[in-house]
């Protein structure tokens, strides 16, 4: 059982199926990540768009889909999963919000690049997930511009887990929990030539 921590469903509480084997992202932890979003970012509750990646029973997605968030891409390949939060998301009214693809994760990065750019990605892949597939996700998202300018991406993983990165720009630790938070790749700017009077 969950959560949803603010926004128009505020304090509602959403219990998955006694059978699911998922590890939702605690509500503290979850606070935690969305005060962090709203005060060190200045991501507010009307950005536009989000990618919720390793979705599981859909405690991001629908937190977002709460706090106002247009447009929300949750990516989960288990299809029961997948089913729960499609199903959850038309019980709340949220269906035109947020939109479940069904697929593996880094298959899903790697087919999708450049397709379209989100103000937030947020990801929470399996627990037991190595330093190497980390380092695989970061890279996917940032090279391949998931990122619309100023947009963050928030990667939930274990405190014992250090990460380094050039676009790095903070690691939060609640518990066994932390959450890092990336930049998106300097984009080359564009030299404007000057016309010719």
């Amino acid at each position: 059982m969950y959560r949803i921590i603010s926004g128009r469903w505020k304090s509602k509480r959403i219990s998955a199926p006694k059978n699911f084997e998922v590890r939702p992202t605690t509500d503290f932890a979850k606070e935690a990540l969305f005060s962090i979003l709203e005060n060190r970012f200045d991501l507010e509750f009307e950005f536009d768009s989000a990618l919720d990646l390793f979705g599981g029973i859909g405690s991001i997605a629908l937190e977002l889909a709460s706090r106002g968030c247009k447009d929300v891409t949750s990516v989960e390949m288990n299809p029961k999963h997948a089913a729960f939060i499609n199903s959850t998301a038309s019980d709340l009214d949220m269906a035109v919000q947020i939109a479940v693809q069904r697929a593996d994760v880094f298959d899903y990065l790697k087919k999708n690049r450049n397709h379209k750019k989100y103000d937030l990605v947020v990801a929470d892949p399996p627990f037991e997930t190595s330093v190497e597939k980390y380092n695989e996700l970061i890279s996917l998202v940032l090279n391949n511009k998931f990122l619309k300018k100023g947009g963050v991406f928030a990667l939930e993983h274990q405190s014992r887990i250090k990460l380094s990165h050039p676009n790095l720009l903070d690691t939060r630790k609640y518990g066994n929990v932390s959450f890092s938070f990336f930049k998106p790749n300097e984009e080359a700017e564009t030299l404007e030539v000057p016309s010719e009077q």
